[in-house]
């Protein structure tokens, strides 16, 4: 089955989170991804209010940059999420965009270093173990949570190159790609990942609804130089236009909504209810 979600934009703000998140989990939505994009709103702070806002809705953080932050503290983040929750938080982690990381003086020499150290220390914590070591970025002496989770939440890493999504295929339970990422573009990244377990394949797509969708869509894309066209139309056009990613190997649809969008609390009930009972 596939999981369909939707996407609160950080462009959107902070305040506006709240009728956001209450719209989605009225509407039946499975999932309300975020971002922590630089220098916008905080990822955890904004999952954690919109899981407190919540009753059943499913909060992912797609991405949290390693590099901003020590793994022990991440650590402890998701693992207050997911007791407070019940277990509705989808933690996600990747590189950053390097540009900001260097802007806030956190740029790896090494991103693939500090991200395989990173995660395996993280998933470890997360199970409850004590953790000492001693890498060239990730260095822990006998570090072990008062408070882990009653069960470690999977562990998603947006990933892009061949490198990171064999990486991410190896640490996490999920890979998330970006919103420029075409079916064909799923299917590659597909044979990438070296997953030795059942893996999630999070595909964030953009999406709009309503007059003058398509040209909206169009005019975002071209703005970011992003060749993949989206979906927009009728709720059956835009769910053919989904199925296309389902084929090539996707088990999550986040539609991401357009910074201009008219009605963000609108679209998330749009994708729960117009969108969801279509792939059920």
């Amino acid at each position: 089955m596939t999981t369909i979600g939707a996407i609160s934009l950080p462009q959107n703000p902070p305040e506006s989170l709240r009728t956001i998140a209450r719209a989605a989990d009225r509407a039946g939505l499975e999932e309300l991804w975020l971002w922590e994009d630089c220098f916008l709103a905080g990822g955890v702070s904004a999952a954690a209010a919109a899981l407190a806002w919540t009753d059943r809705l499913k909060v992912g953080i797609g991405i949290m940059p390693v590099p901003f932050r020590n793994v022990a503290l991440t650590a402890m983040e998701i693992a207050t999420l997911a007791r407070i929750s019940g277990g509705r938080a989808l933690p996600g982690i990747g590189h950053g965009v390097p540009e900001w990381m260097g802007q806030v003086g956190s740029r790896a020499a090494s991103p693939l270093t500090l991200l395989r150290e990173y995660a395996t220390a993280l998933r470890a914590l997360l199970r409850g173990e004590e953790v000492t070591a001693k890498g060239r970025y990730v260095n822990l002496d006998a570090v072990k949570l008062d408070w882990p989770p009653a069960e470690a939440p999977p562990l998603y890493v947006g990933s892009t190159g061949p490198k990171t999504l064999a990486l991410g295929g190896e640490v996490g339970d999920g890979t998330i790609l970006t919103g420029g990422t075409s079916p064909e573009g799923v299917a590659a990244a597909k044979t990438h990942i070296a997953a030795q377990a059942p893996h999630e394949l999070v595909v964030f797509v953009p999406a709009a609804f309503g007059p003058g969708a398509t040209e909206r869509l169009r005019e975002q894309q071209q703005r970011y130089g992003i060749d993949v066209p989206g979906v927009s139309g009728t709720p059956a056009e835009m769910a053919a236009g989904l199925r296309e990613f389902v084929e090539a190997g996707a088990t999550k649809l986040i539609l991401q909504p357009t910074p201009d969008d008219p009605d963000p609390a609108g679209f998330v009930r749009q994708v729960a209810e117009e969108i969801s009972p279509l792939f059920a």
